[in-house]
Protein backbone atom coordinates (compact mmCIF):
# COMPACT_ATOMS: atom_id res chain seq x y z
CA UNK A 1 0.00 0.00 0.00
CA UNK A 2 2.74 2.38 0.88
CA UNK A 3 4.34 2.00 -2.75
CA UNK A 4 0.51 2.45 -4.08
CA UNK A 5 0.44 6.20 -2.48
CA UNK A 6 4.31 6.84 -3.29
CA UNK A 7 3.40 6.40 -6.90
CA UNK A 8 0.32 8.57 -6.63
CA UNK A 9 2.07 11.16 -4.93
CA UNK A 10 4.97 11.37 -7.34
CA UNK A 11 2.36 11.23 -10.51
CA UNK A 12 0.30 14.21 -8.74
CA UNK A 13 3.99 16.05 -8.01
CA UNK A 14 4.79 15.14 -11.80
CA UNK A 15 1.49 16.65 -12.90
CA UNK A 16 1.82 19.42 -10.87
CA UNK A 17 5.25 20.69 -12.24
CA UNK A 18 3.94 19.96 -16.27
CA UNK A 19 1.69 22.73 -15.25
CA UNK A 20 4.02 25.26 -13.77
CA UNK A 21 7.48 24.50 -15.49
CA UNK A 22 5.75 23.80 -19.21
CA UNK A 23 8.97 24.36 -20.91
CA UNK A 24 10.95 21.49 -18.71
CA UNK A 25 8.46 18.81 -18.93
CA UNK A 26 11.05 16.49 -20.36
CA UNK A 27 13.12 17.31 -17.16
CA UNK A 28 9.81 16.77 -15.24
CA UNK A 29 9.07 13.28 -16.29
CA UNK A 30 12.63 12.24 -16.51
CA UNK A 31 12.86 12.73 -12.87
CA UNK A 32 9.52 11.32 -12.00
CA UNK A 33 10.79 8.02 -13.63
CA UNK A 34 13.95 7.95 -11.97
CA UNK A 35 11.90 8.83 -8.63
CA UNK A 36 9.58 5.68 -8.86
CA UNK A 37 12.44 3.69 -9.95
CA UNK A 38 14.21 4.29 -6.95
CA UNK A 39 11.54 4.29 -4.39
CA UNK A 40 11.21 0.82 -5.24
CA UNK A 41 8.01 1.07 -6.69
CA UNK A 42 8.64 -0.46 -10.64
CA UNK A 43 12.34 -1.65 -11.22
CA UNK A 44 14.53 -0.61 -14.01
CA UNK A 45 14.26 -3.47 -16.02
CA UNK A 46 9.97 -3.27 -16.12
CA UNK A 47 10.14 0.51 -16.32
CA UNK A 48 12.18 0.02 -19.37
CA UNK A 49 10.74 -2.60 -21.16
CA UNK A 50 8.08 -3.33 -19.97
CA UNK A 51 6.00 0.15 -19.45
CA UNK A 52 7.79 2.29 -21.94
CA UNK A 53 6.28 1.66 -25.58
CA UNK A 54 9.65 1.37 -27.75
CA UNK A 55 7.37 0.87 -30.66
CA UNK A 56 5.17 4.37 -30.31
CA UNK A 57 8.39 5.87 -29.11
CA UNK A 58 10.59 4.78 -32.56
CA UNK A 59 7.37 5.67 -34.72
CA UNK A 60 7.37 9.14 -33.57
CA UNK A 61 11.34 9.70 -33.73
CA UNK A 62 11.18 8.23 -37.50
CA UNK A 63 8.20 10.51 -38.06
CA UNK A 64 9.91 13.39 -36.77
CA UNK A 65 13.04 13.15 -38.75
CA UNK A 66 10.93 12.09 -42.14
CA UNK A 67 8.43 15.13 -41.55
CA UNK A 68 11.76 17.55 -41.21
CA UNK A 69 12.48 16.30 -44.12
CA UNK A 70 9.07 16.96 -45.86
CA UNK A 71 9.32 20.51 -44.84
CA UNK A 72 12.55 21.18 -46.29
CA UNK A 73 11.55 20.01 -49.65
CA UNK A 74 9.41 22.95 -49.52
CA UNK A 75 6.68 20.92 -51.20
CA UNK A 76 4.15 22.41 -48.30
CA UNK A 77 5.02 25.83 -48.96
CA UNK A 78 4.63 25.10 -52.73
CA UNK A 79 0.89 23.66 -51.76
CA UNK A 80 0.14 26.67 -50.03
CA UNK A 81 0.58 29.01 -52.35
CA UNK A 82 -0.99 27.39 -55.03
CA UNK A 83 -4.51 27.24 -53.08
CA UNK A 84 -4.55 30.49 -52.04
CA UNK A 85 -3.50 31.30 -55.45
CA UNK A 86 -6.79 29.53 -56.67
CA UNK A 87 -9.20 30.89 -54.37
CA UNK A 88 -9.56 34.36 -55.71
CA UNK A 89 -10.24 36.12 -51.96
CA UNK A 90 -9.01 37.05 -49.29
CA UNK A 91 -11.75 34.69 -46.85
CA UNK A 92 -10.80 32.13 -49.42
CA UNK A 93 -7.25 31.63 -49.67
CA UNK A 94 -7.32 32.40 -45.10
CA UNK A 95 -9.44 29.11 -45.49
CA UNK A 96 -7.49 27.05 -47.87
CA UNK A 97 -4.38 27.98 -45.90
CA UNK A 98 -5.69 26.32 -42.74
CA UNK A 99 -7.35 23.69 -44.50
CA UNK A 100 -4.03 22.71 -45.97
CA UNK A 101 -2.28 23.10 -42.65
CA UNK A 102 -5.09 20.65 -41.22
CA UNK A 103 -4.28 17.86 -43.92
CA UNK A 104 -0.68 18.86 -43.62
CA UNK A 105 -0.60 18.19 -39.83
CA UNK A 106 -2.48 14.41 -40.03
CA UNK A 107 1.15 13.65 -41.08
CA UNK A 108 3.70 16.38 -39.56
CA UNK A 109 3.74 17.45 -36.24
CA UNK A 110 1.27 20.32 -35.46
CA UNK A 111 4.03 23.04 -33.98
CA UNK A 112 6.45 22.02 -37.52
CA UNK A 113 3.37 22.72 -39.61
CA UNK A 114 2.73 26.17 -37.76
CA UNK A 115 6.55 27.09 -38.37
CA UNK A 116 6.21 26.23 -42.07
CA UNK A 117 3.09 27.39 -42.86
CA UNK A 118 3.35 30.63 -41.06
CA UNK A 119 5.47 32.46 -43.54
CA UNK A 120 2.97 32.04 -46.28
CA UNK A 121 0.43 33.39 -43.72
CA UNK A 122 2.48 36.27 -43.22
CA UNK A 123 3.38 37.42 -46.43
CA UNK A 124 -0.52 37.02 -47.61
CA UNK A 125 -1.16 39.36 -44.52
CA UNK A 126 1.97 42.34 -45.45
CA UNK A 127 0.47 41.90 -48.94
CA UNK A 128 -3.12 42.41 -48.23
CA UNK A 129 -2.32 44.99 -45.46
CA UNK A 130 -4.11 43.25 -42.85
CA UNK A 131 -3.13 42.13 -39.34
CA UNK A 132 -1.82 38.32 -39.25
CA UNK A 133 -3.81 37.54 -35.55
CA UNK A 134 -6.93 35.74 -36.77
CA UNK A 135 -5.54 33.67 -39.47
CA UNK A 136 -2.26 32.60 -37.57
CA UNK A 137 -4.42 31.45 -34.46
CA UNK A 138 -6.88 29.59 -36.67
CA UNK A 139 -4.11 27.63 -39.00
CA UNK A 140 -2.82 26.34 -35.55
CA UNK A 141 -6.43 25.34 -34.66
CA UNK A 142 -6.74 23.77 -37.40
CA UNK A 143 -3.05 21.85 -37.08
CA UNK A 144 -4.36 20.62 -33.60
CA UNK A 145 -7.48 19.25 -34.94
CA UNK A 146 -6.52 17.00 -37.73
CA UNK A 147 -2.97 15.78 -35.58
CA UNK A 148 -5.45 13.17 -34.25
CA UNK A 149 -7.04 12.31 -37.75
CA UNK A 150 -3.99 9.78 -38.66
CA UNK A 151 -1.97 7.71 -36.19
CA UNK A 152 1.20 9.32 -37.23
CA UNK A 153 -0.11 12.82 -36.61
CA UNK A 154 0.22 13.64 -33.15
CA UNK A 155 1.37 11.50 -29.66
CA UNK A 156 -2.18 11.20 -28.55
CA UNK A 157 -3.26 8.84 -31.76
CA UNK A 158 0.19 7.07 -31.39
CA UNK A 159 -0.26 6.28 -27.74
CA UNK A 160 -4.20 5.17 -28.33
CA UNK A 161 -3.12 3.07 -30.93
CA UNK A 162 -0.42 1.32 -29.48
CA UNK A 163 -3.19 0.58 -26.01
CA UNK A 164 -5.60 -0.37 -28.33
CA UNK A 165 -3.02 -2.31 -30.64
CA UNK A 166 -4.66 -0.53 -33.77
CA UNK A 167 -3.06 -0.03 -37.18
CA UNK A 168 -2.78 3.00 -39.55
CA UNK A 169 -5.79 1.59 -41.15
CA UNK A 170 -7.72 1.28 -38.33
CA UNK A 171 -7.96 4.79 -38.06
CA UNK A 172 -10.09 4.76 -41.06
CA UNK A 173 -12.16 1.64 -40.62
CA UNK A 174 -12.03 -0.09 -37.18
CA UNK A 175 -14.45 -3.14 -36.70
CA UNK A 176 -16.28 -2.47 -39.86
CA UNK A 177 -17.32 0.57 -38.46
CA UNK A 178 -16.00 4.40 -39.53
CA UNK A 179 -13.07 5.32 -36.90
CA UNK A 180 -10.64 7.88 -35.76
CA UNK A 181 -10.53 9.90 -38.99
CA UNK A 182 -14.17 10.29 -39.89
CA UNK A 183 -14.93 11.18 -36.35
CA UNK A 184 -11.86 14.16 -36.14
CA UNK A 185 -13.03 15.47 -40.10
CA UNK A 186 -16.93 15.53 -38.62
CA UNK A 187 -15.62 18.34 -35.86
CA UNK A 188 -13.05 19.53 -38.59
CA UNK A 189 -15.68 20.02 -40.96
CA UNK A 190 -18.12 21.65 -38.17
CA UNK A 191 -14.84 24.03 -37.26
CA UNK A 192 -14.25 25.03 -40.82
CA UNK A 193 -18.02 26.44 -40.87
CA UNK A 194 -16.85 28.45 -37.46
CA UNK A 195 -13.84 29.90 -39.18
CA UNK A 196 -15.71 31.06 -42.78
CA UNK A 197 -18.61 32.71 -40.33
CA UNK A 198 -15.08 34.09 -38.43
CA UNK A 199 -13.83 35.61 -41.73
CA UNK A 200 -16.85 37.05 -42.82
CA UNK A 201 -15.60 40.40 -43.28
CA UNK A 202 -12.59 39.36 -45.23
CA UNK A 203 -14.19 39.39 -48.75
CA UNK A 204 -10.95 41.15 -50.88
CA UNK A 205 -10.13 39.99 -54.00
CA UNK A 206 -6.43 38.47 -53.71
CA UNK A 207 -3.85 37.69 -56.84
CA UNK A 208 -0.63 36.59 -55.02
CA UNK A 209 2.61 35.93 -57.07
CA UNK A 210 4.02 32.44 -56.57
CA UNK A 211 7.71 32.50 -55.60
CA UNK A 212 8.17 28.56 -53.67
CA UNK A 213 9.46 25.95 -55.80
CA UNK A 214 9.93 21.83 -54.85
CA UNK A 215 13.68 20.92 -53.79
CA UNK A 216 13.42 17.44 -53.81
CA UNK A 217 10.59 14.91 -54.28
CA UNK A 218 12.40 12.34 -52.13
CA UNK A 219 11.11 13.47 -49.26
CA UNK A 220 7.60 13.09 -50.26
CA UNK A 221 8.25 10.03 -51.47
CA UNK A 222 9.95 8.47 -47.82
CA UNK A 223 6.20 10.08 -46.62
CA UNK A 224 3.84 7.92 -49.12
CA UNK A 225 6.07 4.88 -48.43
CA UNK A 226 5.46 5.45 -44.49
CA UNK A 227 1.89 5.53 -45.30
CA UNK A 228 1.55 2.52 -47.31
CA UNK A 229 4.14 1.38 -45.18
CA UNK A 230 2.17 1.43 -42.20
CA UNK A 231 -1.18 0.29 -43.94
CA UNK A 232 0.15 -3.12 -44.50
CA UNK A 233 1.98 -3.63 -40.96
CA UNK A 234 -0.89 -5.30 -39.28
CA UNK A 235 -0.68 -8.42 -41.61
CA UNK A 236 2.71 -8.94 -40.02
CA UNK A 237 2.20 -7.17 -36.95
CA UNK A 238 -1.05 -7.75 -35.73
CA UNK A 239 -0.26 -6.73 -31.67
CA UNK A 240 1.03 -3.48 -32.91
CA UNK A 241 4.43 -5.00 -31.26
CA UNK A 242 7.68 -3.51 -33.60
CA UNK A 243 7.03 -3.56 -36.67
CA UNK A 244 5.20 0.66 -37.35
CA UNK A 245 8.25 1.70 -35.65
CA UNK A 246 11.18 -0.45 -37.15
CA UNK A 247 9.35 0.67 -40.51
CA UNK A 248 9.86 3.91 -39.75
CA UNK A 249 13.24 3.97 -38.15
CA UNK A 250 14.65 1.99 -41.49
CA UNK A 251 12.45 4.93 -43.67
CA UNK A 252 14.22 7.62 -41.39
CA UNK A 253 17.30 6.40 -41.25
CA UNK A 254 17.39 6.49 -45.15
CA UNK A 255 16.21 9.56 -45.37
CA UNK A 256 19.21 10.93 -42.90
CA UNK A 257 21.98 8.85 -45.53
CA UNK A 258 20.04 10.30 -48.48
CA UNK A 259 20.06 14.07 -46.57
CA UNK A 260 23.91 13.90 -46.31
CA UNK A 261 24.78 12.00 -49.41
CA UNK A 262 22.85 13.82 -52.34
CA UNK A 263 21.13 17.13 -51.54
CA UNK A 264 23.46 18.46 -48.82
CA UNK A 265 21.45 21.08 -47.49
CA UNK A 266 22.78 21.33 -44.50
CA UNK A 267 24.67 19.18 -41.71
CA UNK A 268 22.95 16.27 -40.79
CA UNK A 269 24.09 16.65 -37.11
CA UNK A 270 21.84 20.13 -37.50
CA UNK A 271 18.63 18.54 -38.65
CA UNK A 272 19.13 15.77 -35.82
CA UNK A 273 20.15 18.65 -32.90
CA UNK A 274 16.90 20.87 -34.04
CA UNK A 275 14.31 17.52 -33.83
CA UNK A 276 12.24 17.35 -30.70
CA UNK A 277 13.83 15.52 -28.55
CA UNK A 278 12.30 17.62 -25.44
CA UNK A 279 8.75 15.45 -26.79
CA UNK A 280 10.69 12.12 -27.12
CA UNK A 281 12.41 12.20 -23.62
CA UNK A 282 9.07 13.38 -22.15
CA UNK A 283 6.65 10.73 -23.47
CA UNK A 284 9.59 8.02 -22.22
CA UNK A 285 9.57 9.37 -18.80
CA UNK A 286 5.91 9.70 -18.88
CA UNK A 287 5.34 6.07 -19.81
CA UNK A 288 7.77 4.92 -16.83
CA UNK A 289 5.53 7.52 -14.33
CA UNK A 290 2.09 6.35 -15.99
CA UNK A 291 2.48 2.66 -15.78
CA UNK A 292 3.59 2.86 -11.95
CA UNK A 293 0.62 4.22 -11.23
CA UNK A 294 -1.21 1.82 -13.35
CA UNK A 295 0.37 -1.06 -11.54
CA UNK A 296 -0.34 0.55 -8.16
CA UNK A 297 -4.28 0.10 -8.67
CA UNK A 298 -5.27 3.57 -8.58
CA UNK A 299 -6.42 3.47 -12.35
CA UNK A 300 -8.95 0.50 -10.91
CA UNK A 301 -10.39 2.35 -8.11
CA UNK A 302 -10.66 5.74 -10.81
CA UNK A 303 -12.38 3.21 -12.99
CA UNK A 304 -15.45 2.54 -10.32
CA UNK A 305 -15.52 5.67 -9.06
CA UNK A 306 -16.70 6.82 -12.92
CA UNK A 307 -18.76 3.69 -13.58
CA UNK A 308 -20.39 4.63 -10.26
CA UNK A 309 -21.29 8.29 -10.78
CA UNK A 310 -22.74 6.96 -14.05
CA UNK A 311 -24.86 4.93 -12.79
CA UNK A 312 -26.35 2.96 -15.43
CA UNK A 313 -26.38 5.46 -17.89
CA UNK A 314 -23.80 5.06 -20.91
CA UNK A 315 -25.17 8.90 -22.16
CA UNK A 316 -23.60 10.60 -19.10
CA UNK A 317 -19.90 8.63 -18.81
CA UNK A 318 -19.59 9.30 -22.46
CA UNK A 319 -20.46 13.04 -22.04
CA UNK A 320 -18.76 13.06 -18.89
CA UNK A 321 -15.39 11.68 -20.05
CA UNK A 322 -15.12 13.80 -23.21
CA UNK A 323 -15.94 17.05 -21.75
CA UNK A 324 -13.72 15.97 -19.04
CA UNK A 325 -10.55 15.54 -21.58
CA UNK A 326 -11.66 18.52 -23.60
CA UNK A 327 -11.40 20.66 -20.55
CA UNK A 328 -7.97 19.40 -19.01
CA UNK A 329 -6.46 19.42 -22.37
CA UNK A 330 -6.83 23.08 -22.75
CA UNK A 331 -4.64 23.81 -19.93
CA UNK A 332 -2.07 21.07 -19.15
CA UNK A 333 -0.22 18.66 -21.65
CA UNK A 334 -2.71 16.53 -22.75
CA UNK A 335 -0.34 13.05 -22.88
CA UNK A 336 -0.25 11.97 -19.11
CA UNK A 337 -4.15 12.81 -18.72
CA UNK A 338 -4.54 9.94 -21.75
CA UNK A 339 -1.83 7.76 -20.69
CA UNK A 340 -3.59 7.40 -17.58
CA UNK A 341 -7.54 7.58 -18.58
CA UNK A 342 -7.22 5.12 -21.50
CA UNK A 343 -6.84 2.13 -19.20
CA UNK A 344 -9.51 3.61 -17.15
CA UNK A 345 -11.75 3.78 -19.95
CA UNK A 346 -11.41 0.36 -21.29
CA UNK A 347 -12.34 -0.95 -17.27
CA UNK A 348 -15.45 1.45 -17.34
CA UNK A 349 -16.53 0.61 -20.20
CA UNK A 350 -16.23 -3.38 -19.53
CA UNK A 351 -17.84 -2.84 -16.46
CA UNK A 352 -21.20 -0.96 -18.17
CA UNK A 353 -20.86 -3.68 -20.56
CA UNK A 354 -20.45 -0.90 -23.72
CA UNK A 355 -18.11 -0.66 -26.51
CA UNK A 356 -14.63 0.24 -25.93
CA UNK A 357 -14.42 2.24 -29.09
CA UNK A 358 -17.34 4.24 -28.24
CA UNK A 359 -15.52 5.65 -24.90
CA UNK A 360 -11.98 5.47 -26.05
CA UNK A 361 -13.08 7.90 -29.26
CA UNK A 362 -15.08 9.98 -27.21
CA UNK A 363 -11.94 10.78 -24.82
CA UNK A 364 -9.54 11.78 -27.84
CA UNK A 365 -11.96 13.30 -29.20
CA UNK A 366 -12.30 15.67 -26.18
CA UNK A 367 -8.29 15.42 -25.74
CA UNK A 368 -7.56 16.80 -29.73
CA UNK A 369 -10.27 19.15 -29.61
CA UNK A 370 -10.06 20.43 -26.11
CA UNK A 371 -6.42 22.02 -27.30
CA UNK A 372 -7.66 24.97 -28.98
CA UNK A 373 -9.49 25.87 -25.59
CA UNK A 374 -7.02 28.08 -24.38
CA UNK A 375 -3.89 29.23 -25.55
CA UNK A 376 -1.74 27.47 -23.45
CA UNK A 377 -3.77 24.26 -24.63
CA UNK A 378 -1.41 23.15 -27.29
CA UNK A 379 2.30 23.58 -28.19
CA UNK A 380 1.13 24.73 -31.54
CA UNK A 381 -0.87 28.00 -29.66
CA UNK A 382 2.08 28.50 -27.97
CA UNK A 383 4.68 28.77 -30.59
CA UNK A 384 1.80 31.16 -32.66
CA UNK A 385 1.38 33.91 -29.74
CA UNK A 386 5.44 33.63 -30.13
CA UNK A 387 5.50 34.39 -33.70
CA UNK A 388 2.90 37.12 -33.59
CA UNK A 389 4.97 38.60 -30.54
CA UNK A 390 7.53 39.27 -32.71
CA UNK A 391 6.02 40.76 -35.24
CA UNK A 392 4.49 43.36 -32.48
CA UNK A 393 1.06 41.55 -31.84
CA UNK A 394 0.41 40.44 -28.85
CA UNK A 395 -2.46 38.14 -27.86
CA UNK A 396 -4.59 38.21 -25.00
CA UNK A 397 -6.29 35.53 -23.37
CA UNK A 398 -10.07 37.18 -23.82
CA UNK A 399 -8.49 37.85 -27.62
CA UNK A 400 -7.74 34.35 -28.06
CA UNK A 401 -11.34 32.85 -26.63
CA UNK A 402 -12.95 34.32 -28.98
CA UNK A 403 -11.74 32.24 -31.21
CA UNK A 404 -10.92 29.35 -29.60
CA UNK A 405 -14.22 28.64 -27.84
CA UNK A 406 -16.33 28.14 -30.14
CA UNK A 407 -14.07 26.43 -32.25
CA UNK A 408 -13.16 24.10 -29.48
CA UNK A 409 -17.32 23.43 -28.80
CA UNK A 410 -18.58 22.90 -32.13
CA UNK A 411 -15.50 20.83 -33.14
CA UNK A 412 -16.19 18.60 -29.89
CA UNK A 413 -19.61 18.54 -29.88
CA UNK A 414 -19.79 17.60 -33.35
CA UNK A 415 -17.20 14.84 -33.49
CA UNK A 416 -18.75 13.23 -30.47
CA UNK A 417 -22.01 13.41 -31.81
CA UNK A 418 -19.87 11.27 -34.61
CA UNK A 419 -18.87 8.98 -32.50
CA UNK A 420 -21.81 8.49 -30.70
CA UNK A 421 -24.17 7.85 -33.60
CA UNK A 422 -21.56 5.39 -34.96
CA UNK A 423 -20.63 3.39 -32.18
CA UNK A 424 -23.36 3.80 -29.69
CA UNK A 425 -25.14 0.52 -30.92
CA UNK A 426 -21.78 -1.68 -31.24
CA UNK A 427 -21.38 -4.53 -28.51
Amino acid sequence: MIAAWISLGIFVACYVMLVVLPHRRSWVSCISAVAVILAGVVGWKDALTVHVNWNVIALFFGTLILAELFMQSRLPAVLAEWFVDRTGTVRGAMIAICVLSGVISMFVENVAVVLLVAPVALSLAEKLKLSPVRLLLLIAMSSNIQGTATMIGDPPSMILAGHMKMTFNDFFLYHGRLSVFFAVQAGALAATVVMVLLLRKFRQKIDIVPVETVRSWMPPLLMLMLVLGLSVTSVFDPGFKWLAGTLTMVLAAWGLVWYWRVPKWGPVRGLVCALDWDTTLFLIGIFVVVGAVSNSGWLDRIAVGISAMSGSSVLVAFVFLTLLAMVISGFVDNVPFLLVMLPVVQKVAGQMGVAVPLLMFGLLVGTCMGGNLTPIGASANVVTLGILKKRGHTVSFREYSRLGIPVTMVSTVVGAVFVWIVWYSAR
